[in-house]
């Protein structure tokens, strides 16, 4: 586990498993947006018609580049939370400009427009794929750190390690907390009562003695 200054710690072995998890999700994107695209609407998508409804050498390679970006996508977004503010906001605006200029470049290629448009909402998809899921890996990895100073409140070490919410002590039990309060009321009428009755008999006494 990498950490950086002291409020952020990073599970590098959780962030880059999802990391391959999201490289495997981008490239079955395009291999199911191409056999959508191919087999049912008909559209010559990332290889000529006659290459069948998954396309050709082309198309798998297409599929590896998705993969690697993501991979590419996972480093950018370690580096963000090593050392940015706001680290997944920026993330966010990186891959989504991005994605943004995947989906416009096939419109500057020589192509029909229907295998254009194919093509532009393949790579739109798996865009928005790659950076919806490594948003929540990021925010998985994240690890706030355990404050140095030992706190030793009943509880406390529980919230930290997620065991309990990061409530108060009267939030989590109210219960003992209102019997305790009533036993201090109770205590302290009982003393007012006390000490009004012991002031009632010095004065009937020095009412005698007079």
């Amino acid at each position: 586990m990498n950490e950086n200054g002291s409020e952020r710690a990073v599970n590098v072995t959780r962030l880059w498993s999802g990391g391959l998890a999201t490289a495997v999700v981008a490239a079955l994107v395009i291999f199911a947006g191409t056999l959508v695209v191919r087999g049912i609407f008909g559209v010559p998508v990332l290889a000529p018609e006659e290459a069948g409804h998954l396309g050709d050498a082309g198309t798998v390679g297409y599929a590896l580049l998705a993969g690697v970006v993501a991979l590419l996508a996972t480093a950018l977004l370690h580096l963000l939370l090593l050392s940015a503010p706001r680290a997944l906001s920026f993330f966010g605006w990186i891959v989504g400009l991005a994605t943004a200029i995947a989906a416009v470049t096939p419109f500057t290629q020589g192509a029909e427009l229907s295998s254009q448009m194919a093509t532009g909402l393949i790579n739109l998809v798996c865009g928005i794929a790659i950076a919806s899921l490594l948003r929540g890996v990021g925010r998985t990895a994240v690890i706030s750190r355990v404050p140095a100073t030992p706190d030793h409140r009943p509880g406390r070490a529980l919230r930290h390690e997620g065991v309990l919410p990061d409530v108060s002590q009267r939030e989590y039990d109210p219960a003992r907390y209102r019997a305790m309060e009533e036993d201090a009321e109770y205590d302290a009428a009982v003393g007012r009562a006390q000490a009004q009755r012991a002031e009632e008999e010095r004065a009937r006494y020095g009412t005698r003695d007079d």
